[in-house]
């Protein structure tokens, strides 16, 4: 059987495997593989080509062994795929006719088994088209971000991009440079590939990317929906709605999606903002009476990032004005993320009409870091440093420091500075020095007593609820939780605890530990709860 042929029964057959979705976004696109005889080895290598570093990960990670696979079954012998990156196209030039283009999978499909629908070939051609349409129209937004207070400045900027640049190739303009017009008979500048173009202009912050982010359970559901939005703005989950404590990673989910959209789309329009800087965006042009000015700034984005919509409550006209921009964009199949403290229905004073939208996409959580997460970030951060961190410091400080990320990185830093000034080598003991003032704060703020009285406010109980001898499930389930805390939270021993807690055996704690404990890693619910119990016993 041909390698061609071989391809193509094994897109088909992916095809009935995967969710129609998926295949539409992540396989059709794609260009054929080019098949050849394993060197040395008896086996068949396909090289596939790919637009871009991220969708090339993506698809190595999720598809590539269910490939392998299928063709090593269809050609009774051992089948290999080979991913690489697409060459960038040496030239902007206009878009060619179809039939001097490579034929994509869907193209192969269409002449299958499977019939290529309208909008899956859409799919496959609009990123392009859409480039060349939009080329010479967008806003130049400049602005720090999350800086609140302060006006967006705005000018009419066209961009110059090569009018067939494939969805997905990280084209960017030199650094300190800012592109011009496009010139449509000429090549368009030698352009470096180690940041997203006009990051600035977008106000994106370049440093914060789906590379650098730790992943873990804590924001596995959110950073696998903000992938595959960045990978197909748009189509699915939107909007998409983050919500969680502060310091836990959410403005750098949003941020990291900015940039791989930036990276596949250089001309796209992408913004992100503070709620506050929409805010002040309102107010401004109220007084001034220039609302078409706000329209034609929010109206015509692909992608609005948009942080801590909570402040939004109780401003009327902010909210109108949103609700304006937000049916705006959805309905021209623009990409709305939000971040929040917490879910929609939690907002307090936001028209009900918005919350509504909000709820209407997808709603994710990120929730506290669990222990490992820690010990990983605060190892990833040392490295970025270039200062190796041993795995029991990274336990040490992990163990001591539970509010969230920030929190933990200012502890790193706290540690290498320490090590730095001192010319000491790293070790619990240095880290022991360095935090002092952290662990002693900590520990003379929490005392069980705090955590009792914190608790038992909180779940609406009596004090005295919690060393009494009263079992029914509104009084025990806080009590327990109050175990727990103070085990996490303080030095206390296990019979030090049972002992303020009316003379508890240390066994009643120590299940009372492992069962909330447990619970918490399962139960969403119940870990924002502790984790907010958490940040206000931490003051």
């Amino acid at each position: 059987m041909l390698g061609a042929d071989l391809w193509q029964r094994g897109c088909e057959r992916l095809a009935t495997e995967l969710p129609e979705q998926q295949f539409n976004t992540w396989i059709r696109p794609l260009p054929p593989a080019v098949v050849a005889d394993g060197v040395g080895i008896d086996a068949l290598v396909f090289s596939l080509r790919v637009p871009n570093r991220f969708k090339l990960d993506w698809i190595r990670n999720q598809y590539a062994g269910r490939i392998e696979s299928i063709l090593t079954e269809l050609a009774g012998k051992p089948a290999r795929l080979e991913l690489a990156l697409a060459a960038r196209e040496p030239m902007a030039r206009p878009i060619a006719a179809p039939s001097h283009q490579p034929m994509a999978v869907g193209q192969i499909l269409h002449n299958g088994l499977r019939p290529v629908t309208q909008p899956a070939v859409q799919t496959a051609v609009q990123p392009a088209v859409q480039l060349a349409a939009n080329a010479a129209s967008h806003l130049n937004l400049t602005r720090s971000p999350k800086t609140p207070g302060q006006p967006l400045a705005q000018a009419a900027q066209p961009q110059a991009t090569g009018s067939q640049q494939n969805f997905g190739q990280m084209v960017q303009p030199p650094q300190g440079r800012q592109l011009q017009p496009a010139q449509p008979q000429s090549p368009p500048q030698n352009l470096p590939q180690n940041l997203p173009p006009s990051a600035s202009r977008h106000r994106i912050n370049s440093a914060l990317t789906f590379d650098n982010l730790v992943p873990g359970r804590a924001n596995q559901m959110a950073r696998t929906a903000a992938l595959h939005v960045a990978g197909a703005p748009g189509q699915m989950y939107n909007p998409l709605f983050i919500y969680g404590g502060v310091g836990l990673g959410k403005t750098h989910l949003i941020h990291a999606v900015g940039n791989a959209l930036l990276r596949d789309k250089p001309d796209a329009r992408v913004l992100y903002l503070h709620a506050e800087q929409f805010i002040s965006d309102v107010v401004k042009n109220y007084q001034r009476k220039t609302f078409d000015e706000l329209k034609a700034k929010y109206h015509s984005l692909d992608l609005l990032l948009i942080d801590d919509v909570q402040f939004f409550a109780g401003k009327e006209r902010t909210q109108e004005e949103f609700f304006n921009a937000f049916e705006a964009l959805l309905a021209k199949r623009a990409h709305i993320i939000m971040t929040s403290d917490t879910y929609p229905k939690g907002l307090a004073d936001i028209d009900e009409r918005l919350t509504s939208r909000f709820d209407a996409g997808l709603t994710v959580a990120i929730e506290p870091p669990e222990l490992e997460m820690r010990v990983a970030i605060l190892i990833k951060k040392a490295e970025a440093e270039q200062t190796p961190m041993p795995e029991d410091v990274a336990f040490f400080i992990a163990k001591n420091v539970r509010a969230n990320v920030r929190e933990l990185e200012g502890a790193l830093r706290k540690v290498l500075a320490y090590s730095r000034f001192s010319h000491k080598e790293i070790n619990i003991q240095l880290a022991r020095e360095a935090l002092k003032d952290l662990l002693s704060i900590q520990n003379r703020q929490v005392s069980v007593e705090n955590i009792q009285k914190t608790v038992a406010d909180f779940y609406k109980i009596k004090i005295a609820d919690m060393y009494s001898k009263k079992r029914p499930a509104s009084i025990a389930r806080p009590r327990q939780i109050a175990m727990y805390l103070a085990k996490e939270m303080t030095q206390k021993s296990l019979p030090e605890i049972g002992e303020l807690f009316g003379g508890r055996d240390h066994t009643t704690v120590l299940h009372a530990v492992r069962k909330i404990g447990g619970e918490r890693q399962k139960n969403t619910e119940l870990n924002q709860q502790l984790h907010v119990l958490e940040q206000t016993l931490k003051g």
